[in-house]
């Protein structure tokens, strides 16, 4: 019986279990002779007190298995959903360096035939890397695996660099780096998290402030936390017009350092934009 409801659900499952709690009711007659109905009534009774523990068992054990089961189809949602945040954090970011080389390559085409095809081939690198980002995350939503298959270390504050020299090199803008090679004692969580605020902070730059001559982008560890301020100067004074809005990137990394308990704060800041984090490193 405890198999049974444990394993067996549905019209099949209650036809089994009544079926072995009847056998199990009736079995004292086994023993004593039935004379009357009183004597039926005392012995189900007795049977169904013997069956009531394995019911009890089994319909918990059914329960945790359920549970376990809503655990593994939440984490594999909440993988996936991560993962989607992944490929609109680094694919927008490759693509969006596409558009602006493709668009000076134009310009350069005709007077600088040299420098047009160091452009292009820089789109080529660009669109290699999305293509490379974009199978690896399909084949990672595709598996059916509750784990999934083994993902690589997320990059982190010595990634970022080589993040910085390629959005220098997409477009005419100085970047300005003010951060750790390596930080020892920063959790992975933090570090990954700082990463992605500055590709976000840099997609949006290239999307919404395409005048923009100099980036920023500072990482600093503060006691027991760590800082990151990415600002770019705009290219134009400032003017009286309404705040930039990126899309759901910023939206998307702001619960993301919440839940770090953290703070994400982006606005205007001289007539540029600036984003900027905190995140505690305590609790880690």
């Amino acid at each position: 019986m405890v198999v049974t409801l444990r394993a067996e659900g549905g019209r099949r499952g209650a036809v089994a279990v009544w079926t072995i709690g009847g056998a199990v009711a009736l079995w004292p007659s086994r023993f004593q002779a039935i004379e009357g109905p009183q004597d039926a009534l005392t012995l189900f009774g007795f049977g169904s007190v013997l069956a009531l523990p394995a019911v009890l068992v089994g319909l918990y054990l059914r329960g945790l298995d359920d549970t376990r089961l809503r655990s593994v189809a939440a984490a594999r949602r909440s993988q996936r959903l991560e993962l989607a945040h992944d490929l609109h954090d680094f694919v927008a970011h490759d693509v969006s360096g596409m558009v602006a080389q493709a668009q000076a390559g134009m310009v350069l085409a005709a007077s600088d035939p040299v420098r047009a095809a160091a452009l292009f081939e820089r789109i080529e690198q660009a669109g290699l890397q999305a293509l490379a980002s974009l199978d690896r995350t399909v084949h990672l939503l595709r598996s059916e695996d509750a784990d999934g298959p083994e993902r690589g270390p997320q990059p982190g504050l010595a990634e970022l660099a080589e993040l910085t020299e390629r959005f220098a090199d997409s477009g005419g803008v100085t970047v300005r780096l003010d951060a750790p090679a390596e930080e020892p004692g920063i959790p992975r969580e933090v570090a990954a998290t700082a990463y992605r605020v500055v590709v976000e902070a840099l997609t949006n730059v290239r999307r919404h402030a395409p005048a923009a001559r100099v980036v920023e982008v500072r990482v600093r560890r503060e006691g027991r936390r760590l800082t990151v301020r990415v600002r770019d100067d705009g290219g134009r004074p400032p003017q009286p017009s309404g705040p930039r809005r990126g899309g759901s990137g910023l939206v998307g990394l702001a619960a993301r350092v919440e839940a770090l308990g953290g703070t994400l704060v982006s606005g205007r800041e001289g007539g540029g934009w600036q984003v900027a984090v905190v995140m505690p490193l305590k609790a880690w």
